[in-house]
């Protein structure tokens, strides 16, 4: 009996129609792509968003519930109920939102929709700052002393601190945008911490579960983005450096890193990799690690989905992420090639909030918008004159992108896009960024996390 031949491998087809499960700059970055690779596209909107570009750019748009965020844009039925209206055959969640909740990820699979993103799994495993440390330790990438998981009660955290030694930083486990954290610097000071980081913690996410690192001094905030495909095979395309942030939320990032060496990005990259193909990741990712001043670097955290600050290594690199993203959902394979800068790239975050008076948000209409523009100038943006911007969101409301041959370059042409770059009607953090370009130790790159802790606005 002659034997069976067998079946031939399934050939990776294209997906026909995406659904962009987000809003803003993100929804109408993914929009472009999809459009550049012939997919049409789905937008999904807030009744406070119907006015926004991507609404108007998508080939179709469907309204999925009133301004607040649980009702629409983190509303998993009415997302679901959307795609399966329009025959969308993936989701694209962009990044905040449903992009790292894994319940939305498996119901998508359970919907046979595919989500452009990591599985359920590698979400559980790696959307936990305890468990993915756990994971981290197992695929021998260095991570910084502390518990071991969540620590169950103050006595145990009093122990964990004295052999971690301090200063420590106790962290809210499923924490996010700098809400319960403590630093601690001596034991006298563990209590009161450890009752208002877990009552904080509570009351933004519902848990209180903490657990605990050392406190690095003078770190900084250098990430690493990878791409991994379905056959578990990874790469990586350089660093990041977001260290100046404000209350642990970026304020502007740059590649490649000023405080970077070849011999430290080999081995941040190849930690990265090694992180990835330890779990099988598929799709865009990045791998953040603190790097201290002697340039030991720890592994903080994985985000397993594309990053707001995703432009600026497509600017150094020269590939588009989204599509890279797209492409591995769809089953194709990467060539496993790692990539180095070639230019230098920085980003701004413009935010509609007002930097003389502690960044307070402004939302409102514009009455008034010029964008910049001129070579090695990129602006990701949804807004436009006439726009106004809901409350309900976050402050972003652009990325001023500029990218030249040195980092000395790419800072004089971010001053002269800064200076271009008009908004009227509401306030934003154009002043702020501007004042930046011009402080000595930012021009240095001499800069760490702690940069904005003593920031003053110059006087207008």
């Amino acid at each position: 009996m002659p034997s069976k031949k067998a079946p031939a491998p399934k050939q990776p087809s294209m997906f026909k129609k995406i659904l962009v499960a987000n809003r803003g700059e993100i929804a109408l970055r993914v929009i472009r792509t999809c459009r550049e690779m012939g997919i049409k596209t789905v937008a999904v909107y807030s009744t406070a968003d119907a006015e926004s570009l991507h609404v108007k750019f998508a080939d179709e748009a469907v309204c999925i519930g009133p301004p607040a965020s649980s009702e629409s844009y983190l509303k998993i039925a009415n997302i679901i109920a959307a795609a399966e209206i329009t025959n969308a055959d993936a989701i694209h969640p962009g990044y905040g939102f449903l992009s790292e909740n894994a319940k939305f990820s498996k119901i998508c699979e359970e919907h046979g929709i595919k989500f452009i993103g990591a599985s359920a799994d590698m979400i559980d495993r790696m959307g936990d700052k305890a468990s993915a440390k756990a994971t981290m330790r197992e695929a021998g990438v260095p991570c910084v002393p502390g518990s071991e998981g969540v620590i169950e009660s103050f006595e145990q955290c009093k122990k964990v601190a004295l052999e971690t030694g301090y200063p420590v930083m106790l962290k809210a486990s499923a924490g996010g945008g700098g809400k319960g954290m403590r630093a601690v610097w001596k034991k006298e000071d563990l209590q009161e911490a450890w009752e208002s980081a877990r009552q904080e913690s509570k009351a933004a996410f519902g848990n209180d579960d903490m657990y605990m690192e050392k406190l690095i001094e003078e770190p900084r905030h250098i990430e690493i983005q990878i791409l991994g495909d379905s056959s578990g095979k990874a790469c990586h395309l350089s660093e990041r450096d977001c260290s100046i942030q404000r209350r642990h939320q970026k304020l502007t990032e740059e590649t490649p890193s000023p405080f970077m060496t070849d011999e430290l990005r080999e081995a941040m990259g190849q930690a990265a990799i090694k992180a990835a193909e330890y779990i099988n990741y598929e799709g865009a990712g990045t791998i953040e690690f603190l790097v201290d001043k002697h340039r030991n670097f720890y592994f903080m955290e994985m985000n397993t989905r594309i990053q707001v600050e995703h432009p600026i290594t497509e600017q150094v690199v020269d590939h588009d992420l989204i599509r890279e993203q797209i492409m591995v959902a769809a089953g194709i394979m990467i060539s496993g090639k790692n990539y180095l800068p070639q230019l230098h790239s920085i980003e701004c975050r413009i935010n509609a909030e007002d930097p003389y008076n502690g960044f307070r948000p402004s939302p409102g209409r514009i009455t008034t918008l010029h964008a910049p523009g001129g070579h090695g100038v990129r602006l990701d943006t949804h807004v436009y004159a006439g726009y106004a911007i809901p409350p309900n969101y976050d402050s972003m409301i652009a990325k001023l992108i500029t990218t030249a041959q040195t980092r000395e370059e790419a800072i004089n042409k971010m001053k002269r896009a800064l200076d271009e770059f008009v908004i009227e009607g509401i306030k934003t953090t154009i002043p702020f960024h501007r004042q930046l370009m011009d402080h000595p130790d930012y021009v240095a790159g001499n800069y760490t996390t702690a940069f904005m802790n003593d920031w003053k606005m110059d006087d207008r």
